[in-house]
């Protein structure tokens, strides 16, 4: 799978993001998205071609990084409507590969303003670690509008409650 591919994602968008220490939320519209979700840092975006429920697909990601929390927003376009669903646990099985995570996670059903309902779309919590060997949990929503599937995640060693429900309760597509 392209678990590595989204993990060198997230690196990259740390690394290049220019964020300071404190939350200084703002609202963004990643182009072609159709997404606004706030985020406390400024973000950086990338794309990057990979495979997505069998179908070569560009997965676009926004994504900064402050107080060691990264907070990131992908989506792509999978065109066909029988692929959502396969997408939806794609994405999610990779947030988990993406940090070691084993074992049992919670999930959550996941309500975003705008989206399809489908059966694969939730909210997971992971616990992990980087490669290098630091303890990590990850936040993850994964949903739908269309046959554009979403993929929304906070991940850091110690995730503050507050600014993570922030993030999340902020995403919201376009009608």
């Amino acid at each position: 799978m392209e678990a590595r591919l989204i993990t060198a994602m997230l690196a990259a968008a740390c690394v290049g993001s220019a964020c300071t220490p404190d939350l200084n939320w703002r609202e963004v519209r990643p182009d072609q998205s159709g997404l606004a979700v706030l985020l406390p840092c400024k973000p950086a975006g990338h794309a990057r071609q990979l495979t997505l429920a069998g179908v070569a697909v560009e997965m676009s990601l926004f994504a900064c990084s402050t107080a060691g929390v990264t907070y990131a927003v992908g989506f792509a376009d999978v065109v066909q409507p029988q692929l959502v669903g396969r997408a939806l646990d794609e994405l999610a099985r990779a947030a988990a590969h993406n940090i070691g995570s084993e074992g049992s996670h919670t999930a959550a059903p996941v309500r975003i303003e705008g989206m399809t309902p489908q059966p694969g779309a939730g909210r997971h919590a992971f616990a992990g670690r980087l490669p290098g060997g630091q303890r990590v949990a990850e936040h993850v929503a994964v949903f739908a509008r269309g046959t554009r599937v979403y993929q929304a995640t906070v991940v850091g060693a110690r995730l503050d409650v507050e600014a993570t429900e922030t993030f999340f309760g902020s995403l919201r597509l376009a009608s």
